[in-house]
Formats: structure tokens, sequence, C-alpha cells
């Protein structure tokens, strides 16, 4: 009996062209508004372009996750060897019929190809902007290290997205792919930052305490994991393992299995025994994930109140108390609404958006150089 190989390169030209030809929209775009400015206004442009392309990239890769579309086509770059599921018909047909509600089916298929679309579309755009900047490198004043490197994390994020199909969503690979979308963001977020400050009328950088300075980068590491731990709960499907708020079964401490939860390398679904997860594990992991949130959700207030009494930091102020807002709401929405798929997808946006808005404030900002009292102010005169 003949099986599909995992990998299968013969579609890898064509889906590489069917990505040139979606970028060539949002360049030309980027070509027509800018045709008159200068290369860093239109390098910055186009960076905007991206990252707001990538962030929608990052909310239909949850769209995918959450409508068990991961494996609608279980080989990877293509589907069955085609380049769309129109070539896979045969295939699609049989593995459908076999298993009407299973992994594979066309809806599946067409959501998991229109998101490796949409990704080969964002990783060509990163491939122009590493070279426009290259060529550009004499006219602006930014390091070519951003460019660069958002290159090769967006290639490794094609090689995490072959994982996450081949290893059959491997809890730990499918975590870190949504980690490195999210990186990715920020890399394009300090980017378009370095390109804004690099503009002939730029005001540069907020000048901050080391005090303001040190808390955002607190504050950001702390949403890095409460990321990582959210990014876990989705993975393993631990989202219903609490339908109650603000206890979990009925209790302040539920009954969990911390160690079995947070096995890292493991199936899905499976213990590290190879049984089946127990639901304490479950719990565990669903509830690390919430009471790690009161701590971020206060975090994020206090960074807020702390922003507001600087000038020129007031927006991002409120942006983090409206999007520690929306978070609570679309986390609760999850819990009380039996994660219902639009919470869920505005869950995942919430986070990406607060990763957006702390990259942005950490790489707009820097410490400010204090004046020594003694040499600002006159020396007092001795009295008499």
């Amino acid at each position: 009996m003949d099986t599909q190989p995992l990998y299968d390169l013969a579609p890898l030209a064509r889906l590489m062209l069917l990505g040139v030809v979606l970028a060539l929209g949002p360049m030309a775009w980027v070509w027509l508004r800018s045709r008159q400015a200068e290369p860093v206004q239109r390098l910055r442009l186009l960076t905007l372009v991206t990252l707001f392309l990538t962030f929608d990239l990052v909310l239909f890769g949850a769209f995918t996750r959450l409508t068990d579309s991961g494996l609608g086509c279980p080989d990877w770059p293509g589907c069955y060897g085609s380049a769309s599921p129109v070539g896979a018909k045969a295939e699609i047909s049989a593995a459908q019929e076999a298993m009407p509600t299973g992994p594979v089916t066309f809806p599946k298929a067409w959501i998991e190809m229109i998101h490796r679309y949409l990704a080969t579309a964002v990783g060509v755009l990163i491939m122009v902007l590493a070279i426009t900047s290259t060529m550009a490198r004499r006219q602006i004043p930014v390091s070519l290290w951003w460019p660069w490197v958002t290159l090769f994390w967006v290639c490794l994020q094609g090689a995490f997205g072959a994982l996450t199909v081949t290893m059959k969503l491997f809890p730990a690979i499918v975590t870190l792919h949504l980690l490195g979308g999210l990186a990715l963001l920020a890399l394009l977020r300090a980017q378009s930052v370095a390109y804004a400050h690099a503009l002939p009328d730029a005001r540069g950088p907020v000048g901050v305490s080391s005090g303001l300075r040190l808390a955002m980068v607190a504050v950001f590491a702390l949403l890095w994991v409460q990321v990582a731990l959210g990014g876990w709960v989705s993975t393993n499907y631990a989202v219903l393992a609490c339908r109650d708020f603000p206890t979990c079964q009925g209790s302040w401490w539920p009954h969990m299995d911390l160690r079995e939860g947070f096995s890292i390398w493991r199936e899905l679904g499976q213990a590290r025994s190879g049984d089946s997860i127990p639901f304490p594990a479950l719990t565990a992991i669903h509830y690390v994930h919430r009471l790690a949130a009161y701590v971020v959700l206060a975090a994020l207030l206090w960074l807020a109140w702390r922003l507001w009494r600087v000038d020129g930091l007031r927006p991002a102020a409120r942006g983090l108390v409206l999007l520690a807002a929306w978070q609570l709401l679309t986390g609760l929405s999850n819990v009380v609404l039996e994660w219902p798929l639009l919470a869920a997808v505005s869950h995942t946006g919430g986070a990406a958006a607060l990763v957006v808005l702390m990259t942005g404030l950490l790489t707009g900002s820097r410490t400010a150089q204090r004046t020594p009292a003694s040499l600002s102010s006159p020396m007092p005169q001795p009295s008499r």
C-alpha cells in the first residue's frame, strides 16, 4: 500500500510562485503611495504593511489550529503532493469518506493551505525588505541587522511550520511555532521603529528613567512567559479543564498534576508513558495560566500607571489598559462560554497586539542621561 511522504518538495516552486503573486499586491500599493518619498519612508511603509499582514497571519494561524485544520493537508509544503487541494481531490475525498469528522476534509485542507499561502507571501515581503534595505544602505542610517535577522527568523518559522505538520501537532513544536510568530511581529515592529527614527523630521526616542526602563523589560519578560503558558493551554486543548470562574471545578486550588501537565516532550493527548494524558494534568496547564494572568494583568496596569506620567508615552499607557481589559474579557469568555472560536482567536490577537505594543515601547524609548545636580545648579556660597 502506497503511503504519502511527509515531505514532498515537488510543489515548492509553485507555492513560492504563488507567494510572489500574492506579495505583488502589497508591494504595488506601497510603491504607489510612496513613489515620490525618500527610501527610508518607503521602507518604513513596506515594513508596516508586512507587520500588518504578519499580524493577520498569526490570527489565521490561530484560526487554523482552533478549527483542527493543522493536519488538513498531512504533508508539507503541498497537499498530497499538489500545490492546492484541487489537485488532491481524490486523496482528500478518500480521507473524508473514511473519517467525515477527521483531520482531513476539504474545508480543513483549504484552511491549512491558505495559511501556507499567506505565510509564503509574508516571507517574500520580508525577503524584499532585506534586499531593498541592503541596496539603500548608503542612504539609510539603519543597521542591516534588523531586516536580515527578520529574514532568517521567517525561514526558521517555515521550518517549524513544516515540523508542526510532520510531527502531527506535537504540543512543544506547535507552541514554539506560535512563539516564533509573535517574535516575528516583534522583529518587524522594531524594524519599523528604527526606520521611523531615521526619518528627516523624526523626534527620536523618548527619554525615560532607568527604573521605568527596567520596569518595561520586566513586564515584557512576564508577558512572554504568559504567552508561552497560553500557547501550552491551547496546543494541549486544556481550555475547558476549568469551566467556572474565578474558581476551578468549584475549588480555589483544584486537584492538579503539575509534573505531567508540564512534561514538555510528549505526543498530543498523551502522557510521558504513552497513556492518555490525565485530566488533573490538563487542569494544571489551565490553572497555572490563569494564576499567571492575574500577575501579568496587575503588572500591565502598574506599568500603564507609570507610563501615564511621562510625556509622549500616554498613548502607550492607554493601549496597555485597553489590551489588558481585552485579554481579561476574551479569556473569561473562553471559560464561561466554553471556548467560542471568536473569543479564542481574539485572545490570541490581544496577546499579539501586546507584543507589538511593548516592542514599540522598548525600541521607541531610551534611558535618559541625567545631569548631576552639582553640575546643573550653582554651587551654594558659604555664609559669612
